[in-house]
């Protein structure tokens, strides 16, 4: 499966969806939008996972390194995601502790504009 990828701004939060799966082959493109939205300074970012089938540890190191570069500008990167098998993978690994993980976009950009 391939790996679409969108995004829009959102109360001044960019919201970036994602669908498909997110693995060694797709992930880079990812890595990219990512690194292009902290570059154009925008450093509260939304990843919505809602529509995501799959998710490896590239993907995840993909999300992490995001987190990174906006921490760095004491920005956030949460995540949308209410699907078990994804959820699983965030609690296996212990990201569910530094990820902010909503249901919704908008209890994710309500949490974000809180910080």
């Amino acid at each position: 499966m391939d790996l679409k990828l969108g995004h829009y701004a959102r109360d001044g939060i960019e919201v970036v969806d994602v669908q498909g799966e997110i693995d060694i082959y797709t992930a880079p493109r990812l890595r990219e939008l990512l690194i292009d939205l902290v570059s154009k300074d925008n450093y509260q970012l939304v990843v919505h996972l809602e529509k995501v089938g799959f998710l490896d540890s590239t993907g995840l190191g993909v999300l992490v390194g995001g987190l990174k570069r906006v921490r760095a500008h004491d920005g956030s990167l949460d995540q949308v995601c209410t699907q078990e098998r994804i959820l699983k993978i965030f609690k296996i690994t212990g990201l569910t502790k530094v990820f902010g993980i909503h249901e919704t976009v908008d209890q994710a950009i309500a949490a974000t504009r809180r910080r």
